[in-house]
């Protein structure tokens, strides 16, 4: 049993202890209060990032999952082969809806002329005048192009006519090379069921579509080229388009030079 003067030692202390500012009773074993305070004044770790699962091998990517300006080519491509008239063409064309430009131009450009000419003229795109009547180069720049016909003996009634993108761009601009890409297997198809001796790329938009060159026209106008119809080979010539040459005037004597060449080449077919 404890004595008095022990018991009151142990107050005396506890008393000292608690005027000294001691507030945390001590244990039997040893411990680091410094550690849990840095502990508690860390801030927890981020949170890790989720490794997502590794992908399974690549697979095909099928048809249907094919970005839409691939799906539209392939649809046109798939509509173009199964017209076996020029009739079943423009009937397919009418149904297409692969191509934007449908839904801002008013109607459907198809051709002009005679399609069992022996020279086919293929140009850009319609304008506004060809966009409101529905017949290829019928504005200023067809009227130069009936001048240009008739200075070597042709007119609408000895050619055929039309346009790499058969409706018209708004504003007049130039197909996008997207839009080009996807009316290419129409006018592919319909060069091949008109069936000419000669094919002339009218401007450079139509020359680079049709026959793949990546020069400028006023480079290439003049020359000829071998263009595989689908059925047989024929020779084309790219040459400028009249839109150009009503900006242009000076440029006119290089058309005719290549007028005459046609010319020429229709005389011997």
């Amino acid at each position: 049993m404890n004595k008095p003067h022990d018991r009151q030692a142990a107050i005396d202390a506890l008393a000292f202890q608690l005027e000294a500012g001691v507030d945390v009773a001590l244990s039997e074993e040893p411990v680091d209060r410094f550690a849990d305070a840095e502990a508690e004044a860390a801030p927890p770790p981020p949170p890790q990032p989720r490794i997502p699962p590794r992908p399974a091998p690549s697979t095909p990517v099928p048809a249907a999952s094919l970005p839409a300006a691939e799906e539209a080519v392939v649809a046109a491509r798939e509509a173009a082969k199964t017209a076996a008239t020029l009739e079943e063409l423009r009937a397919a064309l009418e149904r297409f809806e692969g191509c934007s430009l449908k839904f801002t131009a008013k109607q459907l450009v198809f051709a002009d002329g005679n399609p069992k000419a022996k020279v086919m003229f293929v140009g850009e795109a319609p304008g506004a005048e060809e966009d409101r009547e529905g017949l290829p180069f019928v504005g200023r720049a067809g009227k130069l192009l009936d001048r240009m016909l008739a200075a070597i003996g042709l007119d609408r009634s000895s050619v055929y006519i039309a346009n790499i993108v058969p409706w018209r761009p708004p504003g007049n601009r130039t197909p996008t090379p997207q839009e080009s890409q996807t009316c290419l297997p129409f006018i592919r198809r319909q060069i091949e069921l008109a069936n000419p001796d000669v094919l002339v790329c009218l401007g450079g938009p139509s020359t680079q579509t049709l026959l793949g060159v990546r020069e400028g026209i006023t480079k290439v106008r003049g020359r000829w080229f071998d263009f595989d119809t689908g059925t047989r080979t024929i020779k084309a010539l790219a040459t400028l388009h009249p839109a150009y040459l009503l900006r242009s005037p000076a440029a006119k004597r290089l058309a005719w030079r290549d007028f005459l060449a046609l010319k020429k080449a229709l005389s011997n077919t």
